[in-house]
C-alpha cells in the first residue's frame, strides 16, 4: 500500500459509476415523457386550474402519469394537498 492510499476516500463511489447511475435515471426520465400522448400537458394545466379554484396549490403537488396495461390506459393522478 502506497503512502497516499492512506488519504484515499474510500466511502465514495467511483465517479465513473457514479455518473452511469445518473445517466440512468435521465434516461428512464426521458423515455417516460416521449410516451405520453401530446395533449398530457394541456390537460394537467386545465386539471391544476380546477383545483385552484378550491385550494391554493403549485403545479409542482399535481402528478399525472398514464400506463398502458394491454389494450386499456390508466389515467392516475397524484394530487398534494395543503394541510
Amino acid at each position: 500500500m502506497s503512502l497516499f492510499g492512506l488519504f484515499k476516500d474510500t466511502s465514495r463511489a467511483p465517479t465513473a459509476s457514479l455518473a452511469k447511475e445518473r445517466l440512468k435515471v435521465i434516461v428512464a426520465h426521458e423515455r417516460q415523457q416521449r410516451t405520453q400522448p401530446d395533449y398530457l400537458p394541456a390537460m394537467q394545466n386545465e386539471i391544476l386550474a380546477v383545483i385552484r379554484k378550491y385550494i391554493p396549490i403549485e403545479s409542482d403537488d399535481v402528478n399525472i402519469q398514464i400506463e398502458n396495461e394491454g389494450q386499456v390506459s390508466i389515467l392516475e393522478l397524484n394530487v398534494t394537498l395543503p394541510q
